[in-house]
């Protein structure tokens, strides 16, 4: 496994970032157990960062894993919505506290869009840049699927690192295209922030293309990690191999390639119909101004995930 230090924080983390979402309530529910021990595999082949929220609800996944690993150097990254002093302040110290540990590598704000967005969350910044010097985090970051912010965030010296949505197809981006992006990027890595981007497969969407969506960021000089969802041991195995440029073992594609997967519809979905009109085999319909799938008719084509304004559309 390569490790890259994250921009000017000197914070080392593998390529592969686990992201803890999938695993956790708002998408698979596994049980703690099962959930902890996917990512102490993790763990245990290579991976020394891992990605969480407070929205995700994911703490007690992350620190049961370490418990078993008995690992104590692992990176930890959360954000939370928080925009007020206090309100950051205290959601900081119940992180600190449900996690177990006496600090939390990178700290910072939940889907910013803009300077105006930042602007919003200046209270909440300037807590985490006094937890910065108290030593309870020790970087501060944005995550974001919109290029405006990426821009925002390379002239506020107060935010370290970045967590941009970034996929060979531009699924996702909430105000651009794919160049859009990587220009971005570009731009804060020179300004000395570490970038970790998400989405690379599109939540699920590009599973098809694995590779070659891995390479495109891979490729990338300017991103240090790529955040990666994973439910499973057999996920665990191919990610890391396509990490480290191997093959994926035959046995470890034929599970995956079995594995039963599901169309997620995010519960912030604001009912505008564009994935109804685009399914073409009527998978799709609007009950009280959300979109609902029936599991029995869907593809799991991904088509409709092109068409969402929202990136609510996940294959799970």
């Amino acid at each position: 496994m390569e490790y890259r230090t994250l921009g000017n924080t000197g914070i080392k983390v593998s390529r592969l970032c686990f992201g803890s979402l999938t695993i956790g309530p708002l998408q698979s529910n596994l049980n703690l157990e099962d959930g902890a021990r996917i990512i102490a595999y993790g763990i245990e082949h290579g991976i020394n960062f891992i990605d969480a929220a407070v929205l995700y609800k994911t703490f007690p996944y992350v620190r049961r894993a370490i418990e078993i690993t008995g690992r104590n150097d692992i990176v930890i990254s959360t954000r939370s919505y928080d925009y007020t002093y206090e309100g950051m302040k205290k959601t900081v110290n119940e992180a600190l506290c449900a996690l177990g540990v006496d600090y939390i590598d990178i700290f910072g704000l939940h889907e910013q869009e803009d300077i105006y967005t930042l602007k919003g969350h200046s209270d909440a910044i300037r807590y985490l840049s006094e937890a910065k010097a108290e030593g309870k985090i020790r970087a501060v970051s944005i995550s974001t699927h919109n290029v405006a912010a990426v821009k925002a965030a390379c002239k506020m010296p107060e935010i370290d690192v970045i967590h941009p949505l970034l996929n060979i197809k531009g699924i996702g981006i909430g105000d651009g295209n794919v160049q859009d992006m990587l220009s971005a990027i570009e731009t804060a890595k020179k300004w000395g922030k570490g970038i970790y981007s998400m989405k690379p497969i599109g939540g699920g969407n590009l599973i098809p293309d694995i590779e070659s969506c891995f390479k495109f960021v891979l490729d990338n000089p300017n991103i240090d990690s790529i955040a990666v969802g994973m439910q499973s041991k057999y996920e665990v195995m191919a990610n890391v191999a396509l990490f480290e440029g191997k093959s994926v073992p035959s046995d470890v594609k034929e599970k995956l390639r079995t594995t039963k997967r599901r169309l997620l519809i995010d519960y912030w979905c604001e009912g505008c119909g564009r994935c109804v009109k685009r399914c073409s085999v009527g998978a799709l319909k609007l009950v009280n101004g959300k979109s609902v799938v029936d599991q029995s008719k869907c593809r799991l084509c991904g088509y409709c995930s092109t068409v969402c304004p929202q990136f609510c559309i996940k294959v799970i």
